[in-house]
């Protein structure tokens, strides 16, 4: 029987060997990160280790990197009321992308009636115009716009989006959680304030994130209190060995990044040619800058559901969008935003690449998709007959 062929890497990766050596050596170590003996001082170089090598990959300090248990953490921390950048001017109300992660979407602490949404194009790409008025509106806000949907894989105007916000005295939270490994990200380069990533992206554990903090802003509140760990911004015992695996997740990933970009880019293409050639395909937000691993269409007549469990019962592990949402039946919200009606929306199958996707994959999950199109085709012609 042949192996499987993983195509959800946007939900999460394999563990790559050097963050699984990493954890592997932290669990052997006996102390508490906190503690000041020797024991607790070898745990605590493994995580000061591994936030300097996060800091270096996004162009941050290391003292600004806060772990938390995962990216939607990591969000919920960023998206405090009270913020404030040099100015000293707090912000007062958040406005969000209509793409945004669900995390991003909940509105972090702040209260519903301060929460606002920035429209995005049938492109998926956020809609600055749209920005500009909603901020030109009210107090300062922050804003937060992800660097790449999870969903469409479409890459937003982040610095340009943060020139915007700073104009107006706001500030920009910025998820790059899909965006870190696959793209460049720098938190400096683009002028973001807030930036949250999370490893199981990238090759490292599930159940670690962090929010990296631009130097000169003030005013974030924890979300848990109770110990001063990482300078008192977030409360428990580190996740040593998610930490260090974290880290040594950082370092391969960013080593390998041109590339892998570089071969996921080709293989997409391939992929996509692919599947446009059968059953009258539609790619989502596909004439606009993409991360080089996504995927995201469908075709007349599709369900998700069906389409998700043909390619399962192929040996092809793909998804119907956001792995927080996948299991759910209503259309996605990210089509939605961007105007496509429910009964496309609710067709739409999400393949995603990674570091070890193979030609002979994307070969395969062609043939499940040839296969699966070929029964959409039959089953239109019945119902047009």
């Amino acid at each position: 029987m042949p192996s499987r062929v993983y195509l959800d890497w946007n939900a999460t990766t394999p563990l790559r060997a050097e963050a699984r050596a990493a954890m592997l050596a932290a669990y052997e170590l006996i102390g508490n990160p906190s503690s000041v003996h020797a024991e607790g001082r070898e745990a605590r170089r493994l995580v000061e280790d591994a936030r300097a090598a996060l800091a270096v990959a996004v162009g941050a300090l290391p003292r600004n990197v806060v772990f938390t248990s995962a990216g939607t953490e990591a969000n919920a921390l960023a998206l405090s009321p009270g913020l404030r950048g040099p100015s000293g001017r707090p912000v007062q109300r958040l406005l969000v992308s209509a793409i945004e992660h669900a995390s991003v979407m909940a509105g972090g602490r702040f209260p519903a009636a301060a929460v606002g949404q920035i429209r995005v194009a049938r492109s998926g790409v956020v809609d600055l115009d749209h920005l500009k008025a909603l901020l030109s509106e009210g107090p300062p806000a922050l804003v937060s716009i992800m660097a790449a949907n999870n969903e469409t894989g479409a890459i937003q105007p982040v610095a340009e989006a943060a020139r915007i916000v700073h104009e107006a005295g706001g500030l920009l939270h910025v998820d790059a959680i899909q965006a870190l490994g696959r793209i460049m990200f720098n938190i400096n380069a683009i002028g973001a304030d807030l930036a949250t990533f999370s490893a199981h992206k990238i090759g490292g554990p599930k159940g670690i994130g962090a929010l990296v903090v631009a130097e000169g802003i003030s005013g974030l509140e924890p979300v848990l209190r109770g110990g001063g760990q990482e300078l008192g911004r977030r409360a428990g015992t580190e996740n040593v060995a998610g930490i260090a695996g974290f880290g040594a997740a950082v370092k391969a990933a960013l080593q390998a990044l041109p590339k892998d970009a570089e071969r996921m880019t080709t293989l997409r293409n391939h992929l996509e040619k692919g599947l446009c050639a059968a059953a009258g395909a539609t790619v989502f937000s596909e004439d606009v800058q993409r991360l080089p691993n996504t995927v995201l269409f469908t075709a007349p007549g599709m369900k998700a559901e069906t389409a998700v469990i043909g390619f399962d019962l192929e040996g092809i592990a793909v998804s119907s969008g956001s792995a927080c949402s996948s299991g759910k039946v209503q259309p996605s919200h990210v089509l939605s935003a961007m105007g496509f009606d429910p009964a496309m929306a609710q067709g739409a199958v999400r393949l995603s690449l990674g570091w070890s996707t193979e030609p002979e994959d994307i070969n395969r999950a062609l043939e499940a998709w040839r296969k699966l199109g070929n029964t959409l085709l039959r089953e239109e012609r019945r119902n047009t007959a």
